[in-house]
């Protein structure tokens, strides 16, 4: 046998023992992918994930939200509400742009009527929205609210308002039935 048939026979099976070791490489690779890839999405079965469960509201916003269910009973108070579930950007707007800037604000309360609709706003203010940056959020999120038509009141941590305030300034104008006052015992 002449010696190029030879080589070209050594070098063929070469060639097709190379292509055996990287499909084998490939199908392996591709195996070891799959078990990452599905240890990602179940979060990584082995590895215990840093949280723990906190309470969502603080002791302030807790004590004025049981005084808005109990001043606004025939109206569903929400906590905590992202502004991109509460504002729509109007059709013919730059939706990314105008959604930006709401984008990761939130609401400390929003109460609503029984069909949902938006009632009013409730943010309460603690020390920090003394500091300029949140001055600024602040501002920004008033004014994305009142474009869109939503009341919006603010209140002081350190001074939560009674019952009485809770009505008459978050219903302007409706009249709250009060029980009479009852005549003093002897």
């Amino acid at each position: 046998m002449p010696l190029a048939v030879v080589f070209v026979v050594v070098f063929v099976a070469l060639l097709g023992l190379l292509v055996l070791i990287v499909t084998l490489l490939a199908v392996r690779i591709g195996a070891v992918l799959a078990v990452l890839k599905a240890k990602f999405l179940a979060g990584g079965t082995q590895e215990v994930w840093p949280f723990y469960a906190k309470k969502p509201l603080s002791k302030p916003e807790q004590v004025l939200y049981f005084r808005l269910a109990q001043a606004l009973p025939e109206h569903i108070v929400l906590a905590q509400v992202q502004l991109s579930r509460l504002l729509e950007v109007k059709k013919g707007n730059n939706y990314q742009a105008w959604f930006n800037r709401i984008n990761r604000m939130s609401a400390d309360f929003v109460v609503c009527n029984k069909d949902f609709s938006i009632v009013a706003v409730i943010e309460l203010d603690d020390a920090t929205h003394q500091k300029e940056d949140r001055q600024m959020a602040d501002a920004k999120k008033d004014k994305s609210l009142t474009s869109a038509g939503v009341h919006i009141v603010h209140w002081q941590a350190k001074s939560i308002p009674d019952i009485a305030t809770i009505q008459s300034t978050v219903m302007p104008g409706i009249t709250v039935k009060r029980d009479p006052p009852q005549a003093a015992r002897p």
